[in-house]
């Protein structure tokens, strides 16, 4: 037995949280996904979303699984070029202003073009404005300041800047010594690092898995329907693989799988919760059962779309969701090995 190389696996996620994905603008990280299950021999097909769908048929060919994690982050598009040549957002995706306040930012063009800037509020001066620590982080007072020479909305157009752009923020990935990945978009993209390395590790080992398992890399999760389609009618169990939320009355932390026992959708299916259990206590797994009240997956969009399959959820911990992510290497590590096993087990059915 042989799991995937965790630090492969967090090369890989340094990689693709540093590929620009807001939902909506997801082409070139679909790309490089397409590109490496290609190079590891794994046929794929786009779906008309533009999410990506890879397959390794399985002993059984009746009943079949799909494992899904997302690639779309959270981002912004351009609502208003401002008088002052300054931009005015639309968000993308659940999250608040203040999050994203004095962070970088790269403002594509419908024509491919690409220019740097930082969101900052209106009022960021504190020598000029009185209530600069005050003032509501909101759609009219934050502002994405370009990295170049325009002085009124005219020369911000001659950029070929146009309401609609795509802005997405820099993801600051950074690993430390003592084991944390630290980095925007780790949502979902340490999730989608795992799944692609775990393919990676099953097809180099020729591992015959029991039902033929699909993976679905979406690209439309942060907007609510990215894994609600592409379902095949043969599917029972469905497990969405993404976040573990961390606060206060929460179990999740930075080093166990989380294991989801319910979300804003309601309940995930109890014999494949428990059986998820049994797996990690079987094989010495870290894990944490958790509720996430505020939070919907793919595996509750394809509930909410009619299909007529068995729902899970489970992820790496993360913490600070939505704005400065951070996970540790020891919750990637657990992910993957539960993940391993879950796809070599039974069905629930």
């Amino acid at each position: 037995m042989a799991y995937p190389n965790t630090d492969e696996t967090i090369q890989l996620l340094q990689q693709i949280v540093s590929i620009p994905s807001p939902s909506g603008n997801t082409n070139e990280v679909i790309t490089y996904v397409e590109k490496f299950l290609t190079e590891v021999g794994v046929e794929t097909y786009r779906n008309r979303k533009g999410g990506l769908i890879a397959t390794l048929p399985g002993k059984d060919t009746e009943n079949h699984r799909m494992l899904t994690a997302h690639v779309d982050t959270l981002g912004a598009i351009v609502k208003e070029i401002k008088p002052s040549g300054r931009l005015r957002l639309d968000l993308i995706g659940g999250f608040r202003y203040n999050s994203i306040e004095g962070e970088y930012c790269q403002i594509e063009t419908s024509s491919g073009k690409k220019y740097t800037g930082t969101i900052l509020m209106h009022q960021t001066s504190i020598h000029v404005y009185k209530d600069a620590g005050t003032a509501e982080r909101n759609q009219k007072n934050m502002e994405v300041r370009i990295d170049e020479v325009v002085h009124n909305a005219d020369d911000v157009r001659a950029l070929g800047i146009e309401v609609g752009d795509f802005v997405s923020f820099d993801p600051r990935v950074q690993t430390t010594e003592s084991g944390f990945i630290k980095s925007r978009h780790l949502d979902d993209k340490a999730s989608v690092s795992i799944l692609l390395q775990l393919i990676k590790q099953l097809k180099q080992d020729n591992t015959e898995l029991p039902y033929t398992t699909h993976f679905l890399i979406s690209n439309n999760e942060e907007i609510g329907y990215g894994g609600n389609s592409n379902i095949t009618p043969e599917t029972v169990e469905y497990l969405a693989v993404d976040m573990g939320a961390m606060g206060d009355g929460q179990s999740t932390d930075e080093y166990t799988v989380s294991i989801c026992v319910k979300d804003a959708s309601g309940p995930y299916h109890y014999e494949l919760r428990k059986n998820l259990v049994k797996i990690a206590e079987e094989n010495g797994i870290g894990y944490k059962l958790d509720i996430y009240p505020y939070y919907g997956s793919d595996a509750s969009a394809a509930i909410r779309s009619g299909h007529d399959i068995v729902h899970g959820l489970i992820g790496p911990g993360i913490d600070s969701s939505h704005a400065m992510e951070r996970t540790h290497r020891d919750s990637i590590e657990n992910t993957t090995k539960l993940l391993y096993h879950y796809v070599q087990s039974k069905l629930v059915l």
